[in-house]
């Protein structure tokens, strides 16, 4: 059978095995309009149940001895390896994804698992010095019941990066996907763990909407929040979670530069523009969405950046070699052209695209921005590029600061000139000679500002850190004398 038969997840909810679910969601097609199946949709009272549900397993799990949790992690990384082709037709189907995208999702599922997997054997404390005369430990606990909110533009790796550590470190997990995702961004990961051996109860599957999910940061059993999405629903999260005395990790939107320094190979320059523009539409918080470039290779980059997006093909990945896929809906199709609009009858050009083809967008180049232009203020989460020119190293920085977000940042061309600008850059990422799209399962992510809570996610120190507790443990050979 195969790993995501529909027989198995059809209407129904995860827990204790497969159940009923009282509601369904259509699983659509966003290329074709098609329908992929049905999914079932949890209400605030399953939410409530699964709370419970998870915080008498956790207790359990977290008993479990450390080598058959890493275990566990393995074997769902050999799963995602397994049945990759299947995962990925998923992702091109439901998500939009290129085949390429898909692959490079999936991929990194692989690598998140057996990262994790060394988590369960990592060190988890320190021994401290104590003016008594006793042992003194900090040692991490199991933060204890986490709830995961997902997003739809990589929903497998953006779920999974919180599942995956906080299961391996001895929580149990309610997954919230979005709706719109939830095969890729939640059956998959349930199917995948049930299969590899999680025991009943610890992993709980509740796609909903906004409702299910203030229900999973309500939940009393709930002590962690973990959230991808976009900036006001991350606020409204945190705003909760701190009314509730909840930790919550927050990765946000962002609205990324990538400085082009003068005598920087311009092809090359382009080719990384265009890939952190254009890569899954541009529907990605690390998508590059503002490009910064000095006056001298201002004319050439643009020009040959739309050139490139000229001849990216647009269209249905289930069915054809395209680069570019279709928008997630119609409203976000909607917003993004009138984005565009609006910043061209404000002053801005179209050197490429700027129109809506089928379910998608053109590669779209726009230039003679000026920075209150909302192509260059807000985040775009679509297929678009703005171009604009520097004069001296000041002024750039200047630029890349002028922005709420702090997620990533790109500098191509001469090493030591990039250095000096990253030093005067507040951003959760910098890559010098790279674009600003880039993820590794052992190296930190997160951003600043609007952009979130700094780096929550990636690596042992920073995934202990989001999924443990510091508990303090003394220990004394004996009772010790007390004045009273």
């Amino acid at each position: 059978m195969a790993l995501l038969d529909s027989e198995v997840w059809g209407k129904k909810l995860f827990g204790d095995g497969w159940r009923d679910s009282a509601a369904a969601h259509p699983v659509v097609e966003p290329a074709t309009g098609g329908r992929l199946g049905s999914v079932g949709v949890a209400t605030p009272e399953d939410v409530r149940r699964a709370a419970a549900r998870a915080a008498e397993a956790q207790r359990a799990w977290a008993a479990t001895s450390p080598q058959r949790r890493a275990a566990v992690l393995r074997r769902a990384g050999r799963l995602f390896t397994e049945h990759a082709a299947e995962i990925e037709d998923w992702l091109v189907r439901e998500a939009g994804s290129v085949r390429a995208k898909a692959a490079f999702e999936t991929q990194l599922a692989v690598g998140e698992c057996f990262e994790c997997a060394g988590l369960p054997t990592h060190p988890q404390g320190e021994v401290l010095t104590s003016e008594e005369a006793r042992w003194s430990f900090a040692r991490r606990r199991p933060a204890g019941v986490v709830s995961v909110i997902a997003p739809f533009n990589f929903p497998l790796i953006l779920g999974l990066r919180s599942v995956a550590p906080a299961l391996a470190l001895g929580n149990a997990v309610l997954l919230k996907p979005d709706p719109r995702t939830a095969v890729s961004g939640g059956v998959v990961i349930a199917r995948v763990f049930e299969e590899a051996g999680l025991p009943a109860g610890v992993l709980h599957l509740l796609p909903g909407d906004g409702e299910v999910g203030r229900a999973v940061v309500e939940a009393p059993e709930v002590r962690v929040v973990s959230f991808t999405g976009s900036t006001p629903v991350g606020r409204a999260i945190g705003e909760q979670a701190g009314r509730l005395l909840k930790r919550a990790h927050l990765e946000l939107g962002g609205n990324n530069a990538l400085v082009v320094l003068p005598g920087a190979d311009v092809h090359k320059a382009a080719s990384a523009g265009a890939f952190g523009s254009y890569l899954h539409q541009g529907q990605i918080c690390m998508t590059t969405g503002r490009h910064i470039v000095h006056e001298s290779l201002l004319e050439e980059y643009t020009a040959v950046l739309a050139a490139k997006a000229e001849a990216l093909p647009v269209g249905d990945p289930a069915r054809e070699e395209v680069a570019l896929g279709p928008l997630i809906d119609r409203r976000q199709l909607e917003r993004v052209h009138r984005i565009v609009t609006e910043s061209v009858a404000a002053g801005a050009k179209v050197a490429a695209g700027g129109e809506i083809a089928g379910a998608g967008y053109r590669a779209t180049v726009l230039t003679g921005l000026t920075t209150d232009m909302p192509a260059w203020r807000e985040e775009i989460f679509g297929p678009v590029a703005p171009v604009i020119g520097f004069s001296t190293l000041e002024e750039a920085a200047r630029i890349v600061e002028d922005c709420e977000y702090g997620l990533s940042v790109g500098i191509l061309g001469d090493v030591g000139t990039a250095m000096k600008l990253a030093d005067r850059i507040e951003s959760g990422k910098v890559h010098i000679n790279d674009q600003t799209v880039a993820d590794e399962p052992n190296a930190p992510f997160g951003g600043v500002g609007a952009s979130g809570t700094g780096s929550r996610f990636g690596g042992a120190a920073a995934n202990i850190d989001a999924f443990t507790e510091t508990q303090w443990l003394t220990v004394r050979p004996e009772i010790g004398d007390h004045p009273f």
